[in-house]
């Protein structure tokens, strides 16, 4: 994104759907992921910057504060002018989802837990995606707004599509509610800032780059690429980085709203409990530097734009 965006005529209204809550560092500054999408999606749309710039989603907690009032004051328009973002606890309250005619997208978060479990409220989430990804866009009967009998949402006779975005385990997620398996990975952890490979596809959505630099922070991944979809990204550990369905879907496995500090709590937690060896430490303290998780953001952004 070349330069800031003009505000839509209403501003968009993306659920966050919060698969787990952040590490406890982070969710003391941010209250919850809502808050973590919130400051990136700040910086994102008040952002002109390049791939891998010093404006990237690398910031610290020390930066986070000042960098957001500075970026917002330097905005023509304020982020509610873009987004109105609402947050949906969908662990701990099994109905706590949006109305689907309240909200135009919604945003799967990142979860510790694994998408292929079957507790109740992974199975409730998954079944949920797969509501909303199973509406077709068409005419609808009726003259006015209003529900449809299958949940979707009819707009002047016309059902309006609710986009989708997922992030790590909402990924995986949305893999599993289009039929995808999703499993441990046999060749381990990706974790920390980590360059995945851009097919055809993922280098014309982001703008011509052949890699982006995202943080990384999993060892399940989706096997194989939903029907109608297309894959965006790949490297050795994990073939499936993410993937589109145009106008419907899009996904990541990584993490683009993880600042280094967020990085840095969840490897020495890790590191704390035994789950992460030295060496697998050691190297993401290493790679834990500039990612261009802004710059996914800015994908994201004009992904919900789109028609």
């Amino acid at each position: 994104m070349s330069s800031p965006l003009t505000p839509p005529p209403r501003p968009i209204r993306l659920a966050i759907l919060e698969a787990d809550t952040p590490v406890p560092g982070a969710h003391a500054r941010y209250s919850g992921y809502r808050g973590v999408f919130t400051h990136l999606f700040t910086r994102a749309l008040a952002s002109s910057s390049s791939p891998s710039s010093s404006s990237s989603s690398s910031s610290s907690s020390s930066q986070d504060q000042d960098q957001d009032q500075k970026q917002q004051q330097g905005q023509q328009h304020p982020l509610s002018s873009y987004l109105t973002i609402s947050a949906h606890d969908v662990v701990n309250n099994l109905s706590d989802y949006p109305s689907l005619s309240d909200i135009d997208a919604i945003l799967i978060t990142g979860s510790k837990h694994s998408a292929y479990e079957n507790d109740p409220w992974i199975v409730k989430l998954t079944e949920f995606v797969k509501k909303v990804l199973t509406e077709q866009e068409g005419d609808g009967d009726g003259d006015g707004d209003g529900d449809s009998d299958d949940g979707s949402i009819i707009k002047g006779g016309k059902k309006k599509i609710i986009k989708v975005i997922g992030v790590c385990f909402g990924h995986q997620i949305i893999g599993r509610a289009l039929g995808q398996v999703v499993e441990r990975n046999e060749k381990g952890w990706e974790v920390s800032v980590t360059p995945v490979g851009l097919t055809d596809v993922g280098r014309r959505l982001f703008e011509g780059m052949e890699e982006l630099k995202i943080q990384q922070m999993h060892r399940d991944h989706v096997v194989g690429v939903p029907e109608g979809a297309q894959l965006l990204a790949s490297t050795d550990v994990c073939e499936n980085q993410g993937f589109v369905i145009p106008g419907r879907v899009l996904t990541v496995q990584g993490h683009p709203e993880f600042t280094t500090d967020i990085m840095e709590e969840l490897l020495e937690l890790r590191k704390g409990t035994g789950l992460f060896n030295e060496e697998l430490f050691g190297s993401g303290m290493e790679r834990n530097k500039v990612d261009d998780g802004v710059f996914i953001a800015q994908a994201f952004y004009k992904f919900l734009l789109q028609d």
